[in-house]
């Protein structure tokens, strides 16, 4: 599992901590809390929790969420709910019913975090208007992130647009014979943009059609960051490959090998909080 990314937010004066992790984006009750009491923030989610509307909505999210929900355990809880004596913490919630919309730990990201739903939730009982602030932040913290993920996707996609100029004039340099019709040129051309197709996403460009008979454009546009990257890389080794008169066979092999170690580089936890950083 790759590691969790930390960004901040601002709300009305006060930090946020907001933990992205495997396209899950949860917000810290802990911050959000010290908003009301900024000495004794657990106390506040104590409270909180000890709310049967809390304890109802807790556990509708979970049954509409997680499968591993316990309901025996949860409808125990709902009982006690309202009496003088009923205390809850996130940790006793999570161990009881093993939620997964709370999360409860100590250390660099210590504190309770929780799903943006719920944390949403939690931000209107603390206060309307820091809701609604904490959800125009957290818009536009994502906004942010998708344009800079956009930035990077078209860079590698206009990197791997020169690299096939390379490729392409070595295809015409040394692969096709001068007396050939425009058509069967197209044809080689065809056959060595698949030959970069198998190496890198294992299919040709028909089989990808095949399919994906819904989607417009070819398997390029819904290429990943890494994926464009690397296909860059390897128009310009095919280029200095087919210089050096390998066959099509060998070339393949050898760039499929070069694909997949780059891909796994590139995809490792590090590589994407560099990336994404």
């Amino acid at each position: 599992m790759s590691k969790a990314k930390k960004s901040t937010i601002e709300v009305m004066g006060a930090d946020v901590a907001v933990l992205s992790q495997s396209q899950q984006d949860t917000i810290c009750l802990t911050d959000i809390a010290k908003f009301k009491n900024p000495d004794h923030p657990d106390d506040v989610i104590r409270n909180w929790l000890r709310n049967r509307n809390t304890v109802e909505f807790l556990g509708i999210w979970e049954r509409l969420n997680n499968p591993g929900f316990n309901p025996v355990e949860f409808d125990g809880i709902r009982m006690q709910t309202g009496l003088n004596s009923f205390v809850l913490t996130p940790k006793q919630w999570i161990e009881k019913t093993g939620a997964m919309g709370l999360t409860s730990s100590a250390g660099r990201y210590g504190g309770t975090y929780a799903h943006k739903d719920i944390a949403f939730e939690f931000a209107s009982w603390v206060s309307v208007e820091f809701k609604l602030y904490l959800i125009k932040e957290f818009q536009r913290l994502k906004e942010d992130e998708s344009r800079r993920l956009s930035l990077a996707w078209n860079l590698n996609r206009t990197l791997s647009k020169l690299n096939y100029r390379i490729h392409t004039d070595a295809i015409a340099a040394h692969l096709i014979p001068a007396a050939v019709t425009p058509a069967q040129a197209a044809i080689t051309y065809a056959s060595e943009a698949d030959l970069l197709n198998v190496a890198l996403f294992s299919q040709t460009a028909k089989q990808w059609r095949d399919a994906n008979p819904k989607l417009d454009g070819n398997m390029r546009e819904y290429a990943s960051i890494e994926q464009l990257l690397v296909l860059a890389n390897i128009e310009g080794m095919n280029a200095e490959f087919i210089h050096m008169g390998l066959t099509q066979g060998d070339r393949l092999t050898r760039l499929n090998e070069i694909a997949i170690r780059q891909m796994q580089v590139l995809t490792s936890a590090s590589a994407i909080k560099q990336l994404k950083g």
